[in-house]
């Protein structure tokens, strides 16, 4: 992982638990030392995750604190709510289409909707149109308000079969490159390890780092959508079981390192 994944796997998981969610630079640094950053390196990044408008510092004495910024909190809050939580109801058979139109002149605004509508598990059915197997067209219009669009068109629709439903997963997205990935996160972290203290921290880390990965590229598809050996689910089990059985250690060992009690909420564990 970067020092920049890093620390956002720090703040989402740990340190936005800690107090008023704030910690010293020098309790960050010393966090991030177990994975190879050096102090220099954690201040560089922290001041441009600052400017970037993630972080707010206050000033304890001589030392800067870092704590989420409210857009920051917005950015967390979301990627835990999509690590965690995964279909486990049936599907309407109802698709959420987005028809997002831009000029030729707007392709950086192109490739921005094209990175939100994909982290909200839309595929692409055409140049202008995207689908998704769940309700999101309001969070659609919602990351997409900034964007200078020609136009935009939220639609819900159905297809006539269960048949032509595939046709459009299939036509969306290429699932094959996900579920290898998902194998081989299930043989690096299925195995069962009794771990304490700071390899149980680190590997806590390296757990949530990975996995967070997959909601940019799995879109969550019914089960009607999916291959037939579709391993995305053994691997969520296998992310939740590791996670719950290191998460205790791990706050220990950062509670020591950042001198704040760690009081997390309960982690979301499932959604429809």
């Amino acid at each position: 992982m970067t020092p920049r994944s890093l620390v956002f796997t720090l703040f989402g998981e740990y340190l936005r638990y800690c107090g008023r969610g704030e910690v010293p630079l020098s309790g960050l640094a010393r966090m991030l030392a177990h994975f190879d950053v050096d102090p220099g390196t954690t201040r560089v990044v922290m001041t441009r995750l600052k400017k970037e408008g993630w972080f707010e510092t206050e000033r304890r004495g001589r030392e800067a604190s870092y704590l989420l910024s409210a857009k920051g909190r917005r950015l967390l809050d979301e990627g835990r709510g999509r690590i965690f939580r995964r279909r486990d109801g049936g599907w309407d058979r109802q698709w959420s289409m987005v028809i997002v139109k831009f000029s030729e002149q707007q392709r950086v605004a192109r490739d921005d909707a094209r990175k939100k509508l994909a982290w909200l598990g839309f595929g692409q059915l055409s140049p202008s149109t995207w689908m998704s197997a769940h309700p999101r067209l309001d969070e659609a219009e919602r990351s997409l308000a900034e964007l200078p669009l020609v136009s935009l068109d939220l639609l819900s629709c159905s297809t006539r079969s269960i048949e032509e439903d595939r046709g459009i997963a299939e036509r969306c997205w290429d699932l094959s490159e996900v579920q290898a990935d998902y194998a081989r996160f299930v043989d690096d972290f299925g195995a069962v390890q009794e771990l304490t203290g700071v390899d149980a921290f680190k590997r806590h880390v390296e757990l949530i780092g990975e996995y967070r990965q997959f909601p940019f590229r799995d879109p969550d598809l019914p089960v009607e959508l999916l291959p037939a050996d579709w391993t995305g689910a053994a691997a969520h089990q296998v992310f939740t079981r590791v996670y719950a059985d290191l998460v205790g250690a791990a706050d220990r060992v950062v509670e020591e390192l950042a001198g704040l009690p760690v009081e997390r909420d309960p982690a979301p564990r499932s959604a429809s």
